[in-house]
């Protein structure tokens, strides 16, 4: 009675030694290493200066938004590059879906603009 296929012997072999590696590494590290804590070493670093404010500062949710769009945004010029270069071999069906594409990414640009997503200060 073997229930286990033999093709994915291999696969739970690496899986198997990949995380004893990596959890063995991480606990010889551990207890290796050298740690002589002192206080410069334990405050926040910023460029060599010292800190001028508390390291758990509040970012305003717009901050969040505009990251969101850029990411949006330089997926779609991910995916316009290799459209791009391979057209002359697709055809009018990958125009199309490419401007269904673009179009859907225009809707959602207008409607972050219109409700003031863009906008840094209010």
């Amino acid at each position: 009675m073997d229930f286990i296929p033999r093709e994915y012997l291999g696969i739970l072999l690496l899986l198997i030694f990949g995380s004893l590696f990596g959890v063995l590494t991480l606990l010889i590290g551990r207890y290796f290493r050298l740690s002589r804590p002192y206080r410069e070493k334990l405050i926040a670093y910023e460029s060599g200066n010292e800190p001028t404010e508390e390291p758990r500062m509040r970012f305003s949710v717009k901050f969040y938004l505009i990251a969101i769009l850029f990411v949006l945004f330089d997926v779609e010029a991910i995916y316009l590059y290799p459209w791009a270069v391979t057209y002359d071999h697709l055809g009018l069906f990958a125009l199309i879906e490419m401007l269904l594409f673009i179009g859907l990414l225009l809707v959602g640009y207008v409607y972050a603009w219109k409700k003031g997503a863009l906008e840094w200060s209010k």
